[in-house]
Parts: C-alpha cells; structure tokens; sequence
C-alpha cells in the first residue's frame, strides 16, 4: 500500500455514525460523502454532494473546490475505491454550506480530534501519561498501570493484524479473543468476568491482577507471532493460530501454577478499590 495510503484508525465515530479517513501529506482527509451523511438526513449523501459541488462551482468557491483531494478509502465492498476527500480546514468551510443542526457539534468534534492527533504526534508520550493518569485517579499502583499499557499496546497490534488479515470487527473479535482466554485461563472472557463478580460492563483488563495481564499480553503476543510466521489469511487460519497460542500460554500458566501451589486465575478485582476511592473523595471536607 502507498505511503500515503497507510492507515491508524482509518474509521472514527461521530454520533454512532462512521466517518473514514487517511492519513495524507501529515494530516487526516476525510470522505466527503461519509461528513454529509453525518451531517444531513439525506438517503443519498453522494447526490447531496454532486449538488452541492456544482452550487459551489456557480457560487465561484474555486478554492474550495481545489482542495478537494481524491484519494482511496475502503468501500463497503472491501475495496479501495477513490474517494473525494477534505482536510479539517476545507471541510470548516464545506460545512458552512450544508444547513444543518449537527454543524456546530461537528465543528467542535472535529477541533478536538484534531488536536488530539497533533498532540500524539509532537507529544506521543502525552497521550500515554493520560492514560497513566486516569488509571492513578482510580487507585492503581504505577507497576499495574505499566503492565495495563503493555498489555494495551499489543492487543491493538493484534487487532491490526486480525483486520488486515481478513477477521471481521465483532463476532469474530469476539471469537478470537474466546480461543486465546479459553486456552490461557481455562476460561471464556464471559466466566472470567463472573468469576470476578464484575457488572456487564466492565472491562476484564482493568480488574486483572499482573499475572493475568502477563498472560494476556503473553497470549496475544504469540497469536501475532503464529500470525506473522505461518503468513495466515481469513479467519479459519486466524482462529488456528488464536487456539494455538492459548494452549502454548496455557501450559505456561500451568507450570506457573505449580510452582506457587495456587491458581493464577483470581477473584480479586478493583471494585472495592474504586469504590473507596470515591467515598473518600466524597468525604473529604472543604477546603477553607
């Protein structure tokens, strides 16, 4: 794939509604077409910009117009079709030509993620003590908190992987993520969360002790080896290779086990913690 071409996270969401993109000349361009269906109801947003283009050319917006960039997005149909695209800047002055009430939070929306992105590419470690400082405001040690990143980092390594290599977001997701829990712990990612006593909701990672971050990562990081090395394609051969990495974590987890006399897979979550945390918060008098 060109460089130009190369993708992080070619699809975000804005209002349950998604919005591709690329990473073009150091910036996002988005589609077009995918900014108009978000910003109107209209059932056909490709002719709501054929229109609007050629209001545009009769009202003299030539600048406009000129920076409108076509390049490859993923279609519904997998394929990398050309695609009329805008950069932050052009699609400020496009929005102000569609009537619509969703302008004004998509402007503010998209100042943000802006932002956000320069600040992970002037900054990158910004965006990681974050992350570092939201789980210190919920009580996790600085050790648990480093391995939760780590952990972090490979699983969206793996997930690249799984996409490029065919898997479908979802079901299949799910499916491959249930092989690697089912051969480390024993466990499906469902009984692992009943085990601990957490609420549908909950994130398992975020109420794993170190160990069981350990072995996650460890899991995941061996799925992208099978991956990488056996140079599998479609989800057949992703789920071989998931069922594959769990068994060989699950041996490992098992001799671990032996060694300490007691199980790995723990009850502990950060419930209790979190919980306290808040009281305490909420019991601490006002300052004078």
């Amino acid at each position: 794939m060109p460089e130009e071409h190369h993708q992080t996270k070619p699809v975000v969401i804005f209002e349950h509604k998604e919005l591709r993109r690329v990473w073009h000349n150091d910036e996002w361009y988005y589609s077009v077409i995918d900014v108009i269906a978000v910003l109107t109801d209209s059932t056909n947003p490709a002719t709501y910009w054929r229109v609007l283009k050629s209001r545009l050319t009769s009202e003299g917006a030539d600048e406009v117009l000129a920076s409108i960039e076509p390049l490859k997005l993923k279609s519904p149909d997998g394929r990398f079709r050309l695609t009329d695209t805008a950069n932050r800047q052009t699609l400020l002055r496009l929005i102000q030509s569609v009537p619509s009430p969703r302008a004004e939070p998509f402007r503010l929306w998209l100042a943000q993620v802006g932002e956000e992105r320069l600040e992970e590419i002037e900054h990158p470690e910004a965006a990681i003590e974050r992350v570092r400082e939201m789980y210190r405001a919920k009580g996790y040690d600085d050790a648990w908190i480093e391995a939760r990143i780590k952990n972090d980092l490979i699983r969206n390594e793996l997930t690249d992987e799984w996409k490029e290599r065919g898997a479908k977001e979802g079901v299949e997701y799910a499916i491959l993520t249930n092989e690697l829990s089912k051969g480390t712990f024993g466990l499906t990612v469902q009984a692992h969360k009943d085990y601990k006593l957490l609420p549908t909701r909950a994130n398992l990672r975020d109420h794993m002790t170190p160990i069981e971050l350990a072995l996650t990562s460890l899991s995941e990081a061996t799925a992208i080896t099978y991956h990488r090395e056996r140079e599998s394609q479609g989800f057949p051969a992703l789920k071989r290779d998931a069922t594959d990495a769990g068994r060989a974590t699950g041996k490992a987890r098992r001799a671990l086990e032996e060694d300490m006399g007691r199980s790995v897979v723990s009850r502990d979550n950060y419930l209790d913690r979190q919980t306290h945390r808040r009281r305490l918060k909420q019991a601490k008098p006002p300052e004078d």
